[in-house]
């Protein structure tokens, strides 16, 4: 099968299929990169989810990078030359519709995982199942007490035989209302994942979006039991 105009191969061994950034020239999987599409009239918008119809141009940059790319002109030339037309209508306002974009696409995935079952809400329930070694990541909402996300945290290294280590979940960008909303349920304050394969997918959804917003990797804490 041919190769995507943007598509490299980082080890000839590796089947994984990269995507070149068109603002660094890295090659990362897709699910570490932001894609833009182009519509019928030349408007630049993210595609997040990587379903948009016809070609797309790939970014691994923070938001600050992409502003900076914008502002220059090194954004529009870049995109130039992935599209082959000169015919492009960027926002201005970019940078603000892909972090909404990556926003949502998180908060829906973690609604899904909801409805399907691989999620625990509620400090109690989430307790046991650290304390039972159910654990495969905590999240917290940017709101939570510090004294909600110790006690969890303890007990999840307490139930992981990891005592000593600093592991102690992720505080999200988002407060309990926001993911109240997202799940469906009230007064949502932390969230225990305990499914292997659904903190996989979290996880890279997650650490897409915090590269982006500039609050750095996704945390050694939500990654040590899905590595």
């Amino acid at each position: 099968m041919r190769n995507l105009p943007n598509e490299t191969r980082s080890n000839p061994l590796d089947r994984t299929p990269h995507r070149k950034c068109i603002l660094t020239g890295e090659s990362f999987p897709p699910e570490h990169l932001v894609r833009l599409a182009m519509g019928p009239d030349g408007q630049i918008a993210p595609d997040v989810r990587a379903k948009a119809p016809g070609r797309g141009a790939w970014i691994s940059v923070d938001r600050a990078a992409l502003e900076a790319a914008l502002a220059k002109g090194q954004l529009k030339s870049a995109l130039a030359r992935a599209f082959k037309t000169g015919a492009l209508d960027i926002p201005v306002n970019l940078a603000d519709q892909v972090e909404k974009a990556l926003e949502r696409a998180t908060l829906d995935r973690l609604g899904l995982e909801a409805r399907g079952g691989t999620l625990l809400t509620g400090s109690e329930k989430i307790e046991t199942a650290a304390r039972r070694d159910e654990l495969f990541m905590l999240l917290h909402a940017s709101d939570a007490g510090q004294d909600g996300v110790s006690k969890l945290g303890q007990a999840w290294r307490v139930g992981s035989d990891r005592e000593g280590q600093d592991l102690r979940g992720m505080t999200l960008p988002v407060d309990r209302q926001g993911l109240s909303v997202a799940l469906g349920r009230q007064n949502v304050v932390h969230i225990g994942i305990i499914d292997r394969r659904a903190a996989e997918r979290l996880s890279h959804m997650l650490a897409r979006w915090l590269r982006f917003i500039g609050s750095g990797e996704l945390r050694d804490d939500a990654e040590k039991k899905v590595a």
